[in-house]
């Protein structure tokens, strides 16, 4: 099930700020940028950056999941096999804000590498 309409300007009212925070200098946002985006139960932070044959790449940073049955956030990180792990510090959080806060810090390097 998908976010509600509230639920989805929530989460923008606090991933919006936060990006816009840490993005890179305007010169440089066609060469690599930083964004999110909301899909299912999901929002997840990525990169995009041009590779060096000219191609576009989205590099995924962190990603949270809702789960409405315990009504918490599930954290994730993208391990070298490309898939999703549980962040094992803190596999969930209460809000959407925490797992922002948990991306931002980083105590593992597991976010920002």
């Amino acid at each position: 099930m998908a976010f509600s309409s509230d639920e989805e300007l929530e989460i923008k009212k606090v991933l919006d700020p936060y990006i816009a925070s840490v993005r890179p200098k305007p010169e440089i946002r066609a060469e690599v940028d930083l964004f999110y985006k909301i899909y299912d139960q999901s929002v997840e932070i990525y990169e995009v950056r041009k590779i060096y044959d000219g191609r576009i790449i989205d590099e995924p940073i962190a990603k949270t999941t809702f789960n409405r049955t315990s009504n918490k956030w599930k954290v994730f990180w993208q391990r070298a096999d490309l898939k999703w792990h549980g962040y094992e510090p803190k596999k969930e959080v209460a809000k959407v804000k925490d797992f922002v806060k948990l991306v931002e810090e980083d105590k593992h390097s597991c976010f920002w590498g």
